[in-house]
């Protein structure tokens, strides 16, 4: 099972929106059972980031972690929504 973690800023407003958005978009792909979903804010995770297999953020990360974030503004925005999808569905799938 694939940990996914959602982040923003303060861990509320923005990773709520994208992790409503994540979890119909995992269920209508039947990927719900393979992940198990977490929300916090970037500050309560920075030591913590390799403890997940996918991470997405909408807030800026540091250079230091930069490689290991999906950026989730696709799903505030609505731009490039289908290329974010199918990057985590392949990590999903891995």
């Amino acid at each position: 099972m694939k940990k996914i973690l959602v982040m923003c800023g303060t861990g509320v407003a923005t990773s709520t929106v994208v992790m409503s958005k994540l979890k119909n978009w995992l269920s209508e792909k039947n990927l719900s059972d393979k992940v198990r979903l977490y929300q916090s804010k970037i500050s309560d995770e920075m030591n913590k980031i390799d403890d997940y297999d996918i991470v997405i953020s909408t807030t800026v990360v540091p250079d230091s972690i930069k490689d290991k974030v999906i950026m989730g503004l696709p799903l505030l925005t609505g731009i490039g929504i289908d290329a974010m999808f199918n990057t985590i569905e392949t990590q999903i799938l891995e």
